[in-house]
């Protein structure tokens, strides 16, 4: 089934392209945009790292968050940390002592300490 160029007018699906498939640009032109394309791409030898963003959701939130940030913003944020974890060290075991006095097993025992910490987050004591 053959079709005809003018069936294909009549349809209304010519094109306005009169050009040819070469190049438009000429001399002058073409050596400026050539020259203004690097012919050299240079990629770093490290590849970048995006940082883990590891904020507390509740930054700033909660009974005891204005106190806590206070203290940081005293003491240093190097400083702070220090003092934190050795808090929730001795937290830890306070609480391993707790189950094992009431013979709690390795599951309840870390049951026991997402607890705390959930509820840290929610007080602010981990603003």
């Amino acid at each position: 089934m053959a079709t005809s160029i003018s069936a294909v007018k009549g349809a209304g699906l010519c094109s306005s392209f009169h050009g040819g498939w070469g190049t438009s640009m000429m001399g002058e032109e073409q050596l400026l945009l050539a020259r203004s394309v690097p012919t050299r791409v240079r990629f770093s030898t490290k590849p970048v790292r995006l940082q883990p963003m590891m904020k507390n959701i509740n930054e700033g939130k909660g009974l005891f968050a204005p106190v806590v940030v206070f203290t940081r913003n005293i003491i240093g944020k190097k400083r702070f940390n220090q003092l934190r974890g050795k808090a929730i060290a001795l937290h830890s075991q306070v609480i391993t002592e707790f189950c094992k006095s009431i013979g709690a097993d390795a599951k309840q025992r870390q049951g026991l300490i997402r607890l705390a910490k959930k509820n840290g987050e929610r007080l602010g004591f981990l603003a």
